[in-house]
């Protein structure tokens, strides 16, 4: 009996290792695509977004003012590879208990593995051990990646197909699953007409309270960012340490991102061209520089240039963090208010971004910044 039970056993162990690590590839496939389709639709550039992955493992290589194939491609293979081995640590190094549950219980265990692995990726392991890169917990707030671990989870319940040898599968599993698979491609379908849509300048229709309200915020921040563009501009070229230019590079990259996509939902809600600050709503804007300090920092010498950039940029963007805090703080459009939440976040990052914060203590600017103004 021994000698027969052992074999079955180690087979059932290789058998549940394939199962997890197909069970991944699936996953995680599942959860790049949903990320894609619908990263804008709460105001992110996905392309951003995956240059910042990538900057995990390829540090300052990945950064640029636009992301670069390269760059986006390492940051979904990167994602791909960390949502793959979650499952395999799911079904396999944790099988004993898991391989043998039934889908929806594996879907109640599976959402909070989600919270575990996306907090753990957030607080421990990509800003602390191993990879000790700040740049994604500072510029990307957790719930960013706890949606993404979300869209890999869903998935997690068609482990009870894959268990299984082809035709050999429960009829109850089969049935389940056939409708799992169902659903998902039917997500995939809808994400994708939104998505196309969207980007055709026809976003879902605005759902705010105070038109007004949300058109200045709207315009004032667009105009905000444009002259961050224009100061990291100067900073790419200009400045004398390597890791403040490539910072820079990112920091054009994303309000970049943020302009293109305030500019769609602008077109979309309300169609009409946005029009332009005025004068006064230029003086009365936080943080907006003068064009004397502008051109100072223009003018600035080499040796000084790095102080004064981020100086001024520091000051720049604690005027992007009160004004995005108020918009975050309103009853407004839900995507508004959630676009703003991030830009809180990654401008107050920024900020200690430039200020060479790393490790524990990056960690926890990074925490309470994703809970409040904490610069102003």
């Amino acid at each position: 009996m021994g000698a027969s039970t052992a074999p079955l056993t180690a087979s059932r162990r290789r058998s549940r290792w394939v199962a997890a690590a197909a069970l991944g590839l699936i996953s995680s496939t599942f959860s790049t695509i949903v990320s894609q389709l619908f990263a804008a639709r709460l105001g992110r550039d996905a392309a951003v977004d995956w240059m910042t992955v990538a900057a995990i493992p390829a540090r300052d290589l990945a950064l640029s003012a636009e992301p670069s194939w390269t760059a986006i491609l390492t940051g979904i293979a990167f994602h791909q590879w960390a949502d793959f081995s979650w499952a395999l640590v799911f079904f396999g190094a944790l099988g004993r208990w898991t391989a043998d549950l039934r889908p929806l219980t594996i879907l109640g265990l599976a959402l909070p593995w989600a919270v575990f692995s996306s907090a753990m990726e957030w607080f421990v392991l990509v800003p602390l051990f191993p990879f000790w890169q700040p740049l994604f917990t500072l510029q990307q707030p957790y719930w960013i990646g706890l949606l993404v671990h979300s869209s890999s989870a869903v998935m997690y319940p068609l482990f009870a197909r894959l268990r299984w040898t082809w035709g050999h599968t429960p009829a109850q599993d089969e049935r389940f699953t056939n409708a799992w698979v169902t659903f998902a491609t039917v997500v995939i379908v809808m994400l994708g007409t939104t998505a196309w849509f969207g980007s055709h300048g026809y976003e879902l229709p605005w759902m705010g309270r105070d038109k007004d309200a949300e058109q200045s915020y709207i315009r004032h921040m667009t105009t905000h960012h444009a002259q961050g563009i224009e100061l990291a501009r100067v900073a790419a070229e200009r400045a004398q340490d390597a890791h403040l230019r490539k910072l820079a590079m990112l920091m054009v990259a994303s309000q970049a991102g943020e302009n293109r996509i305030f500019e769609n939902w602008w077109l979309s809600w309300f169609e009409t061209e946005m029009p332009d600050c005025s004068t006064a709503e230029r003086a009365a804007m936080p943080g907006l520089l003068t064009q004397a300090e502008v051109r100072d920092l223009k003018s600035a010498p080499p040796g000084n240039f790095d102080s004064v950039f981020v100086e001024l940029m520091s000051r720049h963007h604690r005027g992007a963090v009160k004004m995005a805090d108020q918009m975050w703080q309103s009853r407004s459009d839900p995507r508004l208010r959630v676009m703003a939440h991030a830009i809180r976040h990654e401008q107050q990052g920024e900020i200690a971004l430039m200020q060479h914060l790393r490790g524990p203590e990056a960690v926890a600017a990074a925490f309470h910044n994703m809970l409040a103004d904490n610069v102003n």
